[in-house]
């Protein structure tokens, strides 16, 4: 064989090997996946209840429980659908410590370390007779999926989780995200639980292993057994829901919002330079991410603000809380909320979004009423 036909048979064989290669290697996981919607579990929980309305102060008296959990890592609840550990070959006892099982055995550096945190959880009441909602945002499926329930007499109120608290009550063997039930932003198993004689406060634990790589989600929802009897929850998501927003952005400040709110659109013009802005992927999925903007304001206080990000090309936003957003071209304008709007100096708020497509890097600018 002559020397060229060897190198181009070189150069085939190392072609075809270099192919096979990139079909082999995993890529990088998506980083937004789902959680337990029903019973919803305490970070997914908190965020339906206040993450359009995270800094009103009432969350403290109201729901304290998620109120320590968004002052000790606003992103526990903006990534409600991230709660996961990658590589734990389905050892979870050995991966998760006792007192650690809502955070996954802080995961995540430490984001989701306050939900492990003892006291009284707002609980979802359900019969003995209920199904478990997992929504999965990213269509990974599952190889399996284990439910337990706390054992009689374990109240989270007064103790941390301990694995010897549960008992497995449910489990789903290997289910491609294609036998799911579509809903909107994903699609959702609906895995049912019966019990018998409970009543009273417990701990509803599910462990979703799912299939695209090995990646393990670990999600605490508190329950109250109300007498015993039969809830039949929605077998779809709810309207505000497993897409990390709201699906308008509220129009009215809360009842209970920051008395320094203004009552009248500010009259002065915007001035440059009071208010910064700095802009942050929160999470990313096939066809879709999350962003999320700190707003910041200066040496002084500023009674309104107004952020703009710049893309490469033009964003498909979907959905926007904290902020009211507008797409032109390439740039998105977001403005304040009535009850954001207000920033003592060196005070800060977030807004979120969720856009299609892939995730872009945009140029931030903020500009502020004073």
């Amino acid at each position: 064989m002559s020397r060229k036909r060897t190198r181009l048979l070189v150069s085939a064989l190392a072609g075809v090997l270099l192919a096979a290669l990139a079909v082999a290697l995993p890529v990088g996981p998506a980083s937004a996946h789902g959680n337990a919607i029903g019973p919803a579990s305490r970070n997914y929980s908190c965020w339906l209840r206040w993450g359009d309305k995270f800094q009103d102060p009432s969350m403290a008296t109201q729901d304290p429980m998620c109120w320590q959990a968004w002052q000790a890592d606003p992103q526990a609840m903006w990534s409600w659908n991230g709660l996961f550990r990658e590589g734990v070959a389905g050892n979870h006892q050995a991966a998760i410590p006792d007192g650690q099982l809502c955070s996954g055995g802080h995961t995540q550096n430490g984001r989701y370390n306050a939900l492990d945190t003892v006291g009284d959880w707002k609980p979802t009441t359900v019969g003995n007779n209920f199904n478990v909602q997992v929504f999965d945002q990213a269509l990974h499926g599952a190889d399996y999926l284990w439910v337990y329930v706390s054992k009689p007499g374990f109240d989270p109120r007064t103790t941390a989780l301990k694995w010897s608290d549960l008992t497995r009550v449910a489990v789903v063997g290997n289910t491609p995200a294609a036998q799911w039930n579509p809903v909107t932003g994903g699609v959702q198993l609906n895995i049912p639980v019966s019990l018998s004689g409970r009543t009273g406060r417990a701990m509803v634990y599910t462990i979703w292993q799912a299939s695209h790589l090995d990646q393990s989600y670990y999600w605490c929802s508190d329950v109250d057994f109300g007498g015993g009897g039969t809830t039949t929850p929605p077998t779809t998501p709810p309207t505000t829901a497993p897409t990390t927003a709201p699906t308008t952005a509220p129009t009215t400040p809360p009842t209970t919002a920051p008395t320094t709110v203004p009552t009248t659109a500010p009259t002065t013009p915007p001035a440059s330079g009071a208010c910064s802005a700095s802009y942050q992927l929160a999470s990313q999925w096939s066809g879709g991410f999350q962003g999320s903007v700190i707003v910041s304001a200066g040496a002084a206080a500023i009674k309104g603000w107004t952020v703009k990000l710049t893309y490469p090309s033009a964003p498909s936003i979907q959905q926007t809380w904290n902020a009211t957003s507008t797409v032109s071209g390439t740039v998105q304008t977001a403005t304040n909320s009535a009850y954001n709007g207000t920033l003592s100096a060196g005070g800060s708020t977030t807004f979120g979004f969720l856009a299609s497509g892939t995730a872009q890097t945009p140029t931030v600018t903020c500009s502020a009423t004073i």
